[in-house]
């Protein structure tokens, strides 16, 4: 970009923020006058702080103040920085009065809230408040956090939900494990700004949990457990540690006393703040011991990264290293008895112990939060990868528990504090697993002295934890019964582009699909086992017809394996062969097929088509062909964010088996056709599956179609004819716009109808209101299509209570029971 551009360019971003502008220039001026190193020198800084006493004091501005000011030169960088993005996020969100407002409302109130409580606190005794009630409060991330939150509820659904979620985590984290005063105005802070943003906005803003998609289920539960496991580094890096879960900050400190000293001072049951920490420091005097504290919420990185991948091995290493931590926290921190008496303490003994007990609950949460959503994970691990890494760390355990008593015992005498038995050695070796930060604060009985019983002393349980790490990596990676291995998804890859399929033959690459290969033909086909019912995705593919051996090959072998056949959504030429076969065929759908090589729009049954080509050019509007591998990031947000509104507009939840959803646009065979304003806003999209003849692909079929809330009229028509006037450019024989599920033109008559006909019409009618398929085929006879009926065929009418349900959880495989009462209701 050229200078004179790119200065026009910050002219228009500064005339547009300035508020943004105004406040960050503020916050520089004056640090730069206070001084930006250090921060406000004293008196100065006791006149610009906030805190309970200062507003005792009388300092009524000190609110104000507090949030215009930074401690040092690394936390102005970061507020300077956090300024201009989220500010001005904000204010671009819900203009520059309400963001002014949100800037200092939110933390003017949380300020004085907080003072408040933690006066009242302060008269009670309680601990933390008597600890942290002369502390100053210099912080602008108090002002800024209140702000982005009040602008969520400007946002749409996928950015509210995000910004939300991930911002009250980070305020929790923060007074967790930092615990200063301005963590707790921070949390109240943006309490304010949750609640200041629907005011604000003055439209009716969901208080409720949003429907989200699988994607953005796991991109939440994935932030939110990075979150969880990067908090203690708040601890670590902090220079004052008043957090519950603050413990754990001792970690990088290099003074460690002796262990002599050590044991010599701190007597049972003598808990203060010194004892203890020296007690810590002597623990993890040492490299391991403080790769010991780390590697746990490394291992839970790894496990957020699954989740991502959608891997539900995952979610049970997550929900077991979280249930282990809160375990641990339980047991070492007084929630749970231990086998050992407690004689009477003070009460202050019991405060502490009570405060650092609800560190439990963090991990808890999150491992609770895991197993409710865990239906979001539909990627499966194989038995043999979840039985390796059970076996691999079971048995490192047992073998490192070996070496710890083995070399215990050959040192007994001498490479102790005290000699120690086999009970001591037992009594002792499962705290050699355990972090730092959740090991008891009773006094230790021993410590090693020579060199190799320090090495086993403090070394196995990093061992351990980091072959728990390394093994957990290739189930994160590898493949899973929801994602084949390379060498099948490479073979019906080819079969694919050998061509002989039908339309939705390439939906035989999504997950979810198993696949029998016919050994004699060479083709094979896709299919879905729900309950005892075995649906096919379409037809047989991979071979040129006829298919009559291929489809009575896949019904011996699913007699086999004791399944009921089910074809399903495949071409009505199949229907004479069922017949003969003496299976009952019914209509499920309708195709409806476009020819690009007589595509046109003139004529009067075009008019709507025509109309909404001419708005969308006269909006500024073009059309996009391309795939999502080439899309810049800017764009893969918007499409995610499209997505979101759309499924957060359900009352049930994203489709899937034929339907496809965000993660299938990223195969790179799919293309895609978007939408795009003149300012590179992403209106609508559409994807198109491919079908190949010979390696060369001879049709498209829509997929996946979204539009935003607010786009114009008919951009999803101007979508469909600039894809086929791309399709008659390219030469492809046919275009398909798919078929709408259980909708279609060729209804029997009430009195021919079957026991299924009447239970897909009950399914169809309780998802209309809803999914909108009949309208979808309406919608799509715009286009003069050609109608090709697409029928579901099946050997026992006895099954058919079976087959009704192995649909339902096939489109619906996330149903629940609040659900399936919507769905019951669909109808009226």
């Amino acid at each position: 970009m050229k200078p004179a551009a790119l200065a026009q360019r910050t002219a228009r971003l500064i005339a547009s923020h300035p508020f943004t502008t105004g406040v960050t220039l503020l916050i520089l001026v004056l640090a730069l006058i206070t001084g930006p190193i250090r921060g406000p020198h004293r008196p100065l800084r006791g006149w610009l702080g906030a805190g309970a006493v200062q507003l005792l004091d009388g300092h009524w501005w000190s609110p104000f103040t507090a949030v215009l000011f930074t401690d040092d030169l690394l936390e102005l960088i970061v507020v300077l920085v956090l300024t201009v993005v989220l500010v001005g996020a904000s204010e671009r969100l819900m203009g520059t009065w309400r963001t002014a407002l949100a800037f200092f409302g939110t933390a003017v109130v949380g300020i004085v809230v907080g003072a408040v409580i933690q006066v009242a606190a302060n008269d009670i005794g309680e601990l933390w408040a008597r600890n942290v009630h002369g502390l100053l409060v210099l912080d602008a991330f108090t002002a800024i956090g209140g702000t982005i939150m009040t602008a969520s509820a400007f946002a749409g659904t996928l950015w509210r939900r995000r910004i939300r979620v991930i911002t009250l985590l980070v305020a929790i984290m923060y007074l967790l494990y930092s615990g200063l005063p301005s963590d707790f105005y921070r949390l109240l802070a943006v309490l304010t700004g949750l609640a200041l943003g629907p005011l604000l906005r003055q439209a009716k803003v969901s208080g409720g949990w949003l429907r989200s998609s699988h994607h953005e289920v796991r991109v939440l539960l994935a932030s939110a457990l990075t979150i969880t496991a990067v908090g203690p580094v708040i601890g670590l890096l902090g220079s004052t540690r008043y957090g519950l879960l603050s413990p754990v900050g001792l970690l990088f400190s290099n003074e460690a006393p002796s262990a002599t000293s050590v044991i010599q001072r701190c007597q049972a049951f003598a808990v203060t703040r010194n004892c203890f920490r020296e007690l810590t420091l002597e623990r993890i005097n040492g490299l391991g011991p403080v790769l010991l504290s780390v590697l746990p919420l490394l291992l839970l990185l790894v496990a957020a990264y699954g989740l991502l991948r959608g891997r539900r091995f995952a979610v049970w290493l997550a929900v077991a290293v979280n249930g282990l931590l809160a375990l641990l926290s339980a047991l070492y921190y007084g929630i749970l008895p231990i086998a050992s008496a407690r004689p009477s303490v003070s009460p202050r003994y019991w405060e502490v112990t009570f405060i650092l007990a609800l560190s439990t609950l963090v991990p808890l949460a999150m491992a609770i939060l895991l197993v409710v959503f865990r239906r979001h994970f539909t990627v499966m691990p194989s038995a043999k990868a979840v039985r390796t890494y059970v076996l691999l760390v079971l048995g490192t355990g047992v073998g490192l528990v070996a070496v710890y008593v083995l070399v215990g015992w050959l040192q007994r005498d001498t490479g102790f504090t005290r000699p120690i038995d086999i009970g001591d050695l037992f009594a002792d070796v499962l705290e050699r697993f355990v972090p730092v930060s959740f090991l008891r604060r009773e006094p230790l009985q021993y410590l090693p002295t020579t060199p190799l019983a320090t090495i086993v002393y403090h070394n196995i349980g990093t061992v351990f934890w980091l072959v728990a790490i390394i093994g957990a990596i290739p189930p994160m990676l590898g493949r899973g019964l929801r994602r084949r291995g390379t060498t099948e998804d490479a073979h019906v890859r080819e079969l694919l582009h050998r061509g002989g399929g039908d339309a939705i033959s390439f939906m035989a690459t999504w997950p979810g699909n198993s696949y029998w290969f016919d050994p004699i033909g060479g083709g094979a086909i896709a299919y879905r086992v729900e309950g005892r019912v075995a649906l096919t995705t379409g037809g047989p593919f991979g071979a040129l017809g006829p298919h009559d051996g291929a489809i009575q090959g896949f019904a011996r072998f699913c007699d086999d394996n004791g399944w009921i056949p089910v074809f399903y959504s495949v071409e009505a030429r199949y229907t004479s062969l069922f017949e003969r076969l003496g299976w009952s065929t019914m209509t499920v759908a309708e195709e409806t097929v476009i020819r690009p090589q007589l595509w046109a729009t003139t004529g009067k049954k075009w008019q709507d088509v025509r109309s909404s080509i001419n708005r969308a050019q006269r909006a500024g509007i073009r059309s996009e062909w391309t795939t999502y591998a080439a899309l810049p990031l800017t764009s893969a947000v918007q499409l995610s964010d499209i997505s979101e509104q759309w499924v957060a507009e359900k009352d049930l939840p994203e489709m899937g088996f034929t339907l496809g959803g965000l993660d299938e646009l990223r195969d790179p065979e799919v293309r895609l056709m978007l939408a795009v304003d003149e300012d590179g806003r992403i209106e609508a999209v559409t994807s198109w599956l491919p079908t190949y003849r010979a390696g060369i692909v001879v049709g498209w079929t829509l997929d996946f179609m979204r539009r935003r809330p607010d786009s114009i009229n008919g951009v999803m028509e101007f979508l469909i004819a600039e894809a086929a006037t791309r399709m008659k450019d390219d030469g492809i024989e046919f275009m398909s716009l798919s078929a709408a599920p259980l909708a279609h033109t060729a209804a029997a008559q009430e009195g021919g109808k079957d026991t299924m006909d009447r239970l897909l019409g009950y399914l169809s009618s309780s998802l209309e209101p809803v999914y909108g398929f009949r309208s979808l085929l309406k919608f799509k006879q715009k286009f003069q299509p050609e109608l090709h009926p697409l029928i579901m065929a099946y050997p026992d009418p006895v099954a058919l209570p079976a087959i009704g349900i192995a649909l339902v959880r096939a489109y619906l495989p996330g149903l629940s029971m609040r659900q399936a009462a919507t769905f019951v209701r669909g109808r009226g």
